[in-house]
Order: C-alpha cells, then structure tokens, then sequence
C-alpha cells in the first residue's frame, strides 16, 4: 500500500538535508495536534532512541523552534542554558551535540519540525542553516499541495451532479476543474492522484450530460489543461505560467487539441471540448 504523501516528503527532504548539508543525523515529524510533533522519520541514526518521541511546544530545541515557529539551534545540547531538557535521555542515547531544528510551517500553522545534528560540539553554519530551511520549504510546499487539493475535493464532491441554471455555477464548476487539473502534476499520492482524477472526470463529464458526446475525442491531459485555462481567457503566457510550461509548448498542446476537435479557433476548441464532456 502507498505511503502517504507527507511521510514520502518528509523522507525525501531529510534525504536531501543529509546530502546538501553533510550532517550525519536527520530526523522529523508533523504535528498531531497544535502543541505536539512525533518523531516518524529518522536519517542516519545508530539507534531507534529518538524514533517515537514525542515533542512538545516549548520543549526541548524542536519544541522551542515550534513555539517560536523559527529555526533554532545549540552548539552543545546537553550544557545548553537555552533549551530545557525533558529529552536528554533520547539524545544521548544517540550521542548528538550539536543540533538545528527548523519547523515546517504552512500558512503560518506549525506543521512539523526537521532536525540536523552532529555528534561533535560545533558551531553550524550558514550552509547547514541554508540546507536545512530548504528542506523544511519543500515539505511546506507537499503539505500546502495537498491541503489545496483535499480543499477542492470537498468543495466539488458534491458538484459533479448538473448545477442546473443558477447564475454563475457552471463557471465555479468549471475553476474548480482547472484548478485541480493544475494541480494534478504536483501531487505525490498515487491514492490522492486517483481521487484527483476522478473528480476531474465527473465535473468534465458533468457538462456532456446536457450535450451527447459524438465523435469520442481523445486528447491528452496536457492538451485538457491548457484548453481549460484557455476556457477562462487566459493568455498562451499566462497558460503557460500556471502550468508551469513554456509558451511554446502550450501552443503546441493548443495546436493538438485544436486539430483533434476540428476547431479552427481557441473559442471553437473550448466549445467542442465542452460538447465531448472534455471540460465542464
């Protein structure tokens, strides 16, 4: 069974800290609740006496870092005068000293916190300090893909059914279908991704309900993409912003979609889109 697509990010970071930062020891974990992190997730530990700990806010180095919402660190954790000391035990066991932790923080809620150490009493530097806020960033960004996409997916579970004629339904329809299509290459989760797709599925087809599909037009999910945003006016620039490609290629989608459909305008391709329940 797939692992969930937090625990995947947050090996893949703390596999890229290790890398980047040439620290030995990488560890983290989200939140349970508002106040307590668990440690999930270890890179390079000799021992499993940090594996399950539970952190805090205002514990500890990873629970001040989590109070603070900041990167926090301490040359020599066990004579630190600026951290208390509930977790001693655990990190001695695996003989750290010098020790980063940096919160993952997505819009401004506390999710998780990355750990670095070393087992010598030195000073970090910017380097570490760097490596480790950028593996924090990517987490943040995983965890922020996932929360837009879960958002959408409620708001659109119940909206594959025909909206009928109330002003401006289709057109929530028809975002709420561009945007989770945009969002699409950025998730991780098979399981989520799946989902993702299926509802896509539902709001396209929910339009083709009203007007029979004729021909069976297949177009590839690039080509849907681009003719969606295309659908609210958007520029080939600005198609190409949010979907992260170069103008050239979305012309060139465009060009496809267009010549699949029999349109000869972008307008006529949106419209014979819609007809094939290719877009809502």
């Amino acid at each position: 069974m797939p692992e969930p697509v937090d625990v995947v990010e947050m090996q893949t970071a703390l596999l890229r800290l290790r890398r980047t930062s040439g620290l030995p020891v990488v560890f983290g974990g989200l939140l349970s609740d508002a106040r307590h992190a668990r440690i999930a997730e270890l890179n390079g530990a000799r021992t499993a006496a940090l594996r399950g700990l539970v952190i805090s806010a205002g514990s500890g180095l990873g629970g001040k870092s989590i109070a603070l919402s900041r990167p926090c660190a301490v040359i020599d954790y066990p004579s630190s005068r600026h951290i208390s000391h509930e977790y001693d035990t655990a990190v001695a066991a695996e003989g750290l000293r010098s020790v980063v932790a940096v919160p993952v923080v997505v819009r401004r809620k506390v999710r998780g916190v990355l750990y670095g150490a070393l087992r010598e009493p030195l000073a970090l530097g910017d380097r570490t300090f760097d490596a480790a806020v950028a593996a924090a960033r990517d987490v943040e960004q995983a965890l922020a893909v996932q929360d837009e996409v879960q958002q959408l997916l409620s708001v659109t579970r119940d909206r594959t059914t025909d909206p009928g004629e109330a002003p401006g339904a289709w057109e929530e329809v028809r975002e709420a279908h561009r945007e989770l299509r945009a969002l699409l290459p950025k998730v991780a989760d098979p399981a989520l991704r799946e989902e993702l797709l299926s509802v896509c599925g539902r709001l396209a087809s929910a339009s083709g309900r009203r007007v029979p599909r004729s021909r069976g037009v297949q177009l590839a999910p690039r080509e849907i993409d681009v003719l969606g945003c295309v659908a609210t006016g958007a520029t080939n620039a600005v198609v190409a912003d949010r979907l992260g490609l170069r103008p050239e290629t979305v012309k060139g989608y465009l060009r496809a979609a267009m010549r699949k459909l029999g349109a000869r305008t972008r307008l006529e391709a949106v419209v014979a889109a819609r007809k094939e329940g290719l877009l809502p």
